[in-house]
């Protein structure tokens, strides 16, 4: 599995505010890991769509968790911003494939998918970083 961008920067910001005592803003975040503002601008905006932080407008304002660190999953994150984490096709679709009914193949990448989702479900935000610890930076 490898991840789209837009979800590496969903769970860095996830983690930069569990991290953190109170409200960041959008830059604070982006300059931190050195990533597009502008990219994480829309995924914190999908972030807030999709019930993991709030944003607060005005002075004082900026983004916060909406759910504690403890209620928030590593695999619903991915989930959400990935969509589909299916391997093949077929592990979903009956008769797409000429060999399926017999294919073993198809059994092992069923059960690699339910083990790599019950793993990253286990995982709760709050288990990948301590919440209000701030993150350590590597000096540049």
């Amino acid at each position: 599995m490898r991840l789209a961008l837009h979800t590496d920067f969903a769970l860095r910001a996830l983690m930069f505010l569990a991290g953190r005592e109170g409200r960041a803003n959008v830059g604070e975040i982006a300059e931190f890991f050195d990533i597009s503002r502008d990219h994480l601008a829309k995924v914190v905006q999908r972030l807030s769509r999709e019930g993991f932080v709030r944003s607060i407008r005005g002075v004082g304002g900026g983004v916060e968790l909406a759910r504690s660190a403890e209620d928030i999953s590593v695999g619903e994150v991915i989930e959400r911003f990935e969509g589909s984490m299916h391997l093949l096709d077929c592990v979903v679709i009956n008769n797409l494939c000429v060999i399926q009914p017999g294919c073993k193949l198809r059994h092992v990448l069923a059960e690699a998918e339910r083990v790599q989702s019950e793993y990253l479900n286990s995982i709760r935000l709050c288990d990948v970083v301590q919440p209000g610890q701030d993150l350590v930076q590597l000096t540049k």
